[in-house]
């Protein structure tokens, strides 16, 4: 395990918990005493701050990487010639071209490799896209995503050199993500529209964004994310299709609210700011932000020598959105996705086709009314007229 912070405890946690036979035996930190501090707390064997040491210890099978976004492509590359399998945290670079080396380097040493997007795999999002894919809500129109909270915990992220960017690199990667899994990753992302700016703190970095990517296949991904919302963290998603909708909510209000005038006396959540008055408890933190499915899927995929719903190639298309999305909120005009590598479709049905009523008309819409005649607005095709008639059985 690289990385003794949040997602480290988080990962470990999860592991630990998870299949009974998968254990973290090394722990890596950027300080001695921090290593040394979590490997007691949880179980593990070894501490250590070498890097290298860590990932090279013969017992090791699989290298997690938790640490900050600056030391991932050293981390994996470091992992991949030694022959290791890698696990690395969101956003798998600060760029595509870092994204890109990290991938070349697991495909070139022929090292299973996956991409912890851990949104991806919550309850809530494994069944919409269950439902999504079984065709109850259509074809898939425009994806909404959002993630907002009162900024992250560690220093590192809101450096930003170190981290690459603010609340679009931080937040946005999970957004892009959901939206892709959405409409499908094999339908190329063409070109995006990006707002960013600095609003609350006194940082290089933008604590503020919202985009909008659009798709080969005329589908539209939107996310909003920021480090300024107060009450908490709010995870969001919408999914709009031909023929239904999806809204998920996946954290500040989920069913169980506690007020407290004196406050619970530990901890209540992710990102929580105070414990008293209404709060928002989360009974099973790991398995709501999806850590527990995601492990799943790793691991039986590394066990089958299966491909994970979430792969290095994933984290790189991510990347190159999120780069776009920079280059956007500098021009203030729409940005070119780049990828060097599609691995996707590039016949993709487009979203508008039409259907054709007795041979002259394209249906707009049909509606059954109060008194229970159904309805329909058409185009005629030849003189393009509307018209409003009752459907004839």
């Amino acid at each position: 395990m690289l990385g003794t912070g949040l997602i480290g405890r988080f990962y470990t946690a999860t592991l630990h918990g998870l299949r009974s036979r998968d254990r973290v035996h090394t722990v890596f930190s950027l300080d001695a005493k921090r290593a040394e501090a979590f490997a007691q707390e949880n179980g593990i064997a070894k501490a250590t701050d070498n890097l290298e040491e860590a990932i090279c210890d013969p017992d090791t099978d699989v290298v997690v990487i938790g640490i900050p976004n600056d030391r991932h492509l050293e981390a994996a590359v470091m992992a991949a010639e030694a022959g290791k399998h890698i696990l690395c945290t969101k956003p798998l670079g600060r760029t595509a071209a870092e994204a890109r080396e990290m991938l070349t380097a697991v495909e070139k040493a022929g090292v299973f490799a996956g991409y912890l997007e851990d949104l991806a795999y919550t309850p809530k999002t494994l069944k919409a896209l269950e439902s999504v894919r079984n065709g109850s809500i259509g074809k898939v129109l425009w994806v909404r995503s959002r993630e907002t909270h009162p900024g992250p915990h560690s220093d590192w992220f809101w450096d930003l050199k170190r981290a690459g960017g603010g609340a679009i690199i931080d937040m946005g990667c999970h957004c892009i993500e959901i939206i892709r899994n959405f409409i499908g990753k094999d339908v190329r992302p063409l070109e995006v529209m990006c707002t960013a700016d600095t609003l609350v703190h006194p940082i290089e970095a933008e604590d503020s964004g919202i985009g909008l990517i659009r798709f080969q296949n005329r589908a539209i991904g939107q996310f909003e994310v920021n480090w300024t919302f107060r009450g908490g963290m709010d995870l969001r998603d919408e999914v709009s299709g031909t023929e239904g909708t999806i809204w998920l909510n996946h954290w500040l209000r989920t069913g169980f609210d506690l007020f407290s005038a004196v406050g619970p006396g530990g901890y209540v959540a992710e990102k929580a700011e105070g414990d008293t008055g209404w709060l928002f408890p989360v009974g099973d933190e790991a398995g709501a932000l999806g850590y527990v499915e995601m492990f799943r899927d790793m691991l039986d995929s590394l066990d089958g020598q299966k491909t994970p719903q979430e792969t290095f190639y994933d984290g790189y298309v991510v990347n190159a959105i999120i780069d776009a999305c920079y280059r956007s909120a500098k021009s203030k005009r729409w940005e070119t996705v780049e990828i060097e590598d599609w691995r996707g479709r590039d016949d993709v049905e487009d979203l508008a086709k039409e259907t054709i009523i007795d041979g002259k008309y394209i249906l707009i819409k049909e509606e059954k009314m109060p008194d229970g005649r159904t309805f329909q607005i058409l185009k005629d095709k030849s003189s393009g007229k509307i018209i409003k008639r009752e459907a004839t059985a």
